[in-house]
């Protein structure tokens, strides 16, 4: 089941260089932070794989739940956000929260303990590993839910905004997709974790981000025959 989630981290990485190259021709906040939100998913996914490939290592767990159960999703929920607000200022203040989310949750799964029994499983759960009811257990439920819902909620929007304008058909469809993809990881990957599923989970780490790839490309396609 390695394999999967190291495609995963492949796909994240050509999903972020993607991003990168229209940063530098755009010069758009977003695709900064959207950037830097898949080299997280790249990294988180290493981790699994090397975890479900030789073993899982404390350092190995602490990297996927810090980068990926906790931290992925508000990043590319702020990513988002970015593409809505136009106001400075507010944005500023999100950036100053994000700042803090990610120094609060690297500096409480960097210390927590963990129960390196719970390591020898297949597929570890934050519950087993961590303990039920502490901080570093806490954190997905605390951030990258709410996070997640802000993202979705946020991408649909754009959506319905664009579903009367046929000219911008590829980037509706593209930013569903991307929804969607989302989903796949945030919502179905992570139940699968949960209940410890190896085989479902690791899957949906590439399909999930492959999904929102493919939404990427459908959507950039309108962004390059219409001029903004």
């Amino acid at each position: 089941m390695w394999v999967f989630p190291l495609a995963a981290a492949l796909v994240a990485v050509l999903f972020s260089a993607a991003l990168v190259r229209r940063y530098a021709a755009r010069r758009h906040s977003y695709e900064v932070i959207w950037s830097l939100a898949l080299l997280m998913y790249a990294a988180a996914s290493l981790a699994v794989a090397f975890g479900v490939a030789n073993g899982w290592t404390s350092g190995e767990f602490r990297v996927y739940w810090a980068l990926g159960a906790v931290l992925n999703v508000p990043f590319l929920a702020q990513g988002e956000l970015d593409l809505l607000i136009a106001q400075r200022g507010v944005r500023w203040a999100l950036y100053v929260l994000l700042a803090f989310i990610t120094a609060y949750t690297i500096a409480v799964v960097r210390t927590a303990d963990i129960h390196t029994a719970a390591l020898a499983q297949d597929l570890p759960s934050g519950k087993e590993v961590f303990g039920d009811g502490t901080a570093a257990y806490r954190l997905p439920q605390l951030i990258a839910i709410p996070a997640y819902l802000v993202l979705v909620g946020g991408t649909l929007w754009s959506a319905w905004r664009m579903r009367r304008r046929p000219e911008l058909r590829d980037r509706f469809w593209g930013t569903l997709l991307i929804a969607f993809g989302a989903t796949i990881i945030a919502g179905f990957g992570s139940a699968f974790a949960a209940l410890g599923y190896l085989a479902p989970f690791s899957i949906s780490l590439l399909v999930g981000i492959v999904v929102m790839f493919i939404g990427f490309l459908r959507a950039t396609r309108t962004a390059r025959l219409q001029p903004r």
